[in-house]
């Protein structure tokens, strides 16, 4: 069995009284693109930055490629992080920072950085503090691909920058992955761009995961049903019901049916769009189970 990028034990991450993370269990599988989807405050942020090792857990255990995060110097040059904003050093020029990435790590690959510094245009002998968004996600995109890792790990990478600058740094995170076999978790919350590259899907809302499996996997699994009311009270063994609304005449369900058995003339596929925010809807109530779909 191929051991998961990030796995995690009753991960909990609080900060006083608030917890940032609860009880999270959750296997990432290799060679995937996982997309990690939730709103502002779900704990995106705070995974990635434990997996990153740039924070402790309060309680339970993470593991990033099999170790603990950034356990020295071989393991944190096996993983590739781009947080918020794609930070870059303002001061330092594009060849600046190529240098950089060369002095601190030990697998750097000098051919990928300068062909995909040529491949983007950006110019050697500009400073980043003067590159527009676009060009910093590009050149922070370059840096963690160069050091030849095998997890990328991406948090909100595109979301301040304009669609053409998102579109052209997913193409090359595509071509990246493509050319490099290297697994990736991005945060968003932009679904479209998640839906666009990702084949693995993590919802986090409330702290807690949602749900968690191969995209096509939660596809095939999840109807919405439409019926006269009553006519769907009684549903098949294993069909669990995510979302509910009724009016006099209808109901409308959103259901989980792993097994495939839900064969009724009013239900029809759902989009991930909509998947994912009927997720995040059932998390706003009171008890919001957490499901894992297992990969085929």
């Amino acid at each position: 069995m191929t051991t998961p990028v990030i796995a995690t034990n009753a991960l909990t991450k609080r900060y006083g009284a608030h917890a940032a993370l609860d009880d999270v269990t959750l296997d990432i599988p290799a060679g995937r693109i996982t997309g990690l989807v939730g709103p502002n405050g779900a704990g995106k942020s705070t995974l990635l930055a434990l997996a990153a090792g740039l924070i402790r857990p309060t309680s339970g255990t993470i593991e990033v490629l099999g170790n603990r995060p950034a356990a020295g110097a071989a393991q944190l040059a096996r993983v590739g992080f781009v947080a918020q904003d794609t930070p870059v050093y303002a001061q330092l020029t594009v060849a600046d920072h190529l240098r950089l990435g060369e002095k601190l790590n030990p697998g750097w690959d000098a051919q990928v950085a300068e062909a995909r510094i040529r491949q983007t245009g950006l110019d050697p002998a500009k400073k980043a503090g003067r590159l527009s968004g676009g060009q910093r996600a590009q050149l922070a995109l370059t840096l963690a691909a160069a050091k030849r890792p095998e997890l990328l790990v991406f948090d909100e990478p595109v979301a301040a920058l304009d669609p053409l600058a998102r579109r052209s740094f997913l193409q090359s995170l595509m071509e990246f992955v493509a050319d490099m076999e290297v697994s990736v978790v991005l945060s968003s919350h932009l679904i479209a761009d998640v839906e666009r590259v990702c084949d693995h899907l993590v919802i986090l809302a409330e702290s807690r995961v949602q749900v968690a499996g191969e995209i096509d996997d939660l596809a095939a699994a999840h109807r919405r049903v439409v019926g006269p009311r009553g006519s769907l009270d009684r549903l098949p063994g294993g069909v669990e019901v995510i979302a509910a609304d009724h009016t006099p005449r209808q109901s409308t369900l959103v259901v989980h049916d792993p097994a495939g058995r839900l064969d009724l003339p009013g239900a029809e596929p759902i989009g991930l769009e909509d998947l994912v925010l009927t997720y995040l809807h059932r998390a706003e109530g009171p008890s919001a189970p957490i499901l894992q779909e297992t990969a085929r």
